[in-house]
């Protein structure tokens, strides 16, 4: 059991939703509640209102029945799609929220690295919230005047560090934050996606900072969609899927599992997919990738696509419809957006509006990809589904390869010629 840092048993996080409360209610409010709430549900039934009745006491999920353990010195990969409880998981280990049900137990001193500027107070400094921090996790004055000029060189903000953190730039808050929590010695550090804002020569230090944490014998839990990520770093990945861990095993099986998982979503028409985030007041009901040969989902490179988005309804002009292009490690290759494009539909409040993005030269390197769709508009979200379909790249034909080759590394593919003198 020593040998064990993190343990997490029959774990569970419910949320209740649907219940808008703009105020205090007094004692008189909540009792009168508790004898005219049915008959209010009723009437909702009666008149046909039946999710409208469901939402008075609707709740859901985000974690169930999680089990597993991290041994001393692992590097735990977690990974799934969004809403899948990745960050309610890492929530509930550093106690920012209590578990419904089950619990977890860590051993030893825990860093944590969730969303940018977390545990930092804005009217201090840097200087001063990295001693603040550093006293939080544990360390000693002396401990932390070590440590000091490393953290200040690997967020690269000398220059600031006196400076109050509220007028950094969401970089700086990043830097300055990864470099507290991954040099002042942790046990066990957590890192959520919040990698994912800095650019990508800063992802890469950070990558190459937890692997020297690793290499100490640190543990390490590591939240990401960069697959190629967690297949480097992580010796083990665990799956996470609707609140429930699906997989737990090597980091390349694990990264392969949900892979599959995507390709199964994707089979799966829009129109139906029950794995999906937003309002709902337009849904995505039919996506189609053609290519130049006509058929759907095979592409050529160099040739002509048409991206084909069905939605309904559109009610107004407003309405942004964008996707989004990933490879197999789910590393976001391009996105297109009608925002600030001016697209001719009709307005109309039923009915379908399609969407097309036509794509003179599709410039991908052969292979397989999946494309994630959303609407949104002024109000928000109105609808996302991730993995919405997956397509493959066939390499170009030959009368067309003398243009450009293919190269083996990379991902987009250039027209370009050679001269030698």
């Amino acid at each position: 059991m020593n040998d064990i840092a993190i343990t997490v048993e029959d774990l569970g996080k419910q949320y209740h939703i649907g219940h808008v409360q703009t105020r205090y209610r007094t004692l008189r409010e909540s009792i009168t509640d508790v004898f005219v709430s049915p008959f209010r549900k009723a009437a909702l039934l009666a008149r046909g209102h039946a999710a409208a009745a469901h939402s008075l006491h609707e709740s859901f999920w985000a974690l169930r029945n999680v089990s597993f353990e991290v041994k001393r010195g692992e590097v735990l990969g977690v990974i799934g799609r969004n809403g899948a409880g990745k960050s309610t998981l890492l929530k509930v280990l550093t106690r920012i929220t209590e578990p419904t049900a089950g619990f977890a137990q860590l051993r030893g001193r825990v860093a944590s690295l969730l969303e940018v500027g977390t545990g930092f107070h804005p009217e201090l400094t840097g200087r001063e919230n990295v001693y603040l921090n550093g006293s939080i996790l544990g360390m000693t004055r002396r401990e932390i005047q070590r440590k000091f000029d490393e953290i200040v060189d690997f967020a690269e903000i000398a220059k600031f560090i006196d400076t109050p953190v509220k007028h950094y730039s969401s970089g700086m808050y990043l830097r300055l934050a990864f470099a507290v929590a991954a040099n002042l010695d942790p046990d066990i550090l957590l890192v959520d996606e919040v990698l994912a804002v800095g650019d990508a020569e800063f992802q890469r230090k950070c990558l190459g900072k937890m692997g020297d944490v690793a290499s100490q014998g640190r543990t390490i839990l590591f939240v990401s969609h960069n697959l190629g990520a967690v297949q480097g770093l992580c010796t083990r990945g665990i799956v996470l899927s609707n609140g429930q861990l699906t997989f737990d095993g090597a980091a390349t099986n694990a990264v392969q599992e949900y892979l599959n998982s995507l390709e199964k979503s994707a089979a799966i028409g829009p129109a139906e997919r029950p794995d999906r985030r937003g309002s709902g007041v337009s849904r995505v009901v039919g996506f189609d990738v053609v290519g130049s040969n006509g058929i759907p989902g095979i592409v050529v490179c160099g040739e002509r696509v048409e991206f084909v988005i069905d939605v309904v309804p559109v009610v107004d002009h407003r309405v942004n419809c964008a996707f989004t292009i990933y490879d197999q490690q789910s590393n976001p290759i391009t996105h297109f957006t009608t925002r600030n494009v001016s697209v001719d539909r009709e307005d109309r409040a039923s009915g379908t509006t399609r969407f097309s993005c036509d794509v003179g030269q599709f410039l991908l390197v052969p292979g397989r990809y999946r494309v994630n769709v959303a609407i949104q508009s002024d109000e928000g979200l109105l609808d996302h589904i991730e993995s919405v379909m997956s397509f493959d790249v066939l390499p170009p034909e030959v009368s067309v390869q003398p243009r450009y080759s293919i190269p083996r590394i990379g991902q987009i593919v250039l027209p370009h010629g050679w001269n030698a003198q």
